[in-house]
């Protein structure tokens, strides 16, 4: 179901990339390695879908630039070294390769549109995936993990095949508004973030979120959702702490990672 990313995909009305920029700092070295973790650990998760899924970060310092994993790998075989630089065009500046076709058309228009969003963690992870095929809103206001999302999502109700252009990536970002997650229709879901640490945190939430969702719906019960005063307060308190739980979060995995697969980091 991939596509390689043929040809140019350049604007164009937009300059070419000049000349190659310093990708050497200490801070773009630790935003290689921390993506490389966010893959290792979806893997394990089974958040990925073969090498269909895709993540990207703006690049510290090139806000035009955005870091992204290659075409043909699955998550679990990615190293920071292996992960590609891009520009908006869809120019490699770094790397060996080049992006999945739908991964530079949604991750490019995401960063161009949305610069609050410096991090772009796009996935199929099954019961996220399964609330998206659903009526209705898909996240219900029923367990306490949810919460976490209360006010957050949105959904892009326009599902149009694959996004094999540019007006794909351009639509999703519109449905986006000012949400941090994004429910794409009979596809999968994209989670927005200021840092890798919250787009991490998020994504693996959700999945739980919606795996408790899942399984209380197949019990063919009522679910009792939370009162709205009650779940707005939770989210508040869930959210005052969030960046710094995030940022745990991600040492954690690093952590397990570095003594069990330390290749990520090469």
């Amino acid at each position: 179901m991939a596509h390689s990313l043929k040809g140019s995909a350049a604007h164009s009305d937009e300059p070419a990339q000049p000349n190659r920029p310093d990708l050497s700092t200490d801070a773009i070295r630790t935003a290689r390695e921390d993506l490389a973790a966010c893959f290792r650990m979806a893997a394990r998760n089974g958040f990925e879908e073969g090498i269909c899924n895709h993540f990207s970060a703006v690049v510290p310092g090139h806000d035009d630039l955005f870091i992204v994993n290659p075409y043909g790998h699955a998550f679990r075989e990615l190293t920071a070294s292996k992960l590609l630089v891009c520009d908006f065009n869809g120019t490699v500046i770094d790397g060996d390769g080049a992006p999945e076709a739908t991964a530079f058309y949604i991750h490019a228009e995401i960063h161009r549109r949305l610069p609050r969003a410096k991090v772009a963690f796009h996935t199929h992870m099954p019961y996220a995936t399964a609330l998206s095929m659903t009526d209705g809103p898909p996240l219900i206001w029923a367990g306490q993990t949810a919460l976490k999302f209360y006010g957050r999502t949105a959904v892009d109700e326009n599902y149009n095949g694959l996004a094999l252009d540019h007006r794909e990536g351009a639509r999703i970002a519109a449905a986006a508004g000012d949400a941090d997650i994004i429910f794409l229709k009979h596809h999968g879901v994209l989670v927005l973030a200021p840092t890798i640490a919250e787009a991490w945190d998020d994504l693996y939430y959700l999945e739980r979120a919606a795996e408790v969702q899942v399984l209380a719906m197949s019990t063919g019960r009522t679910v009792s959702q939370v009162d709205p005063a009650i779940a707005e307060a939770a989210y508040r308190q869930m959210r005052e702490g969030d960046a710094a739980s995030a940022s745990a979060h991600l040492s954690a995995i690093r952590r397990q990672l570095d003594a069990e697969e330390p290749q990520y980091r090469h």
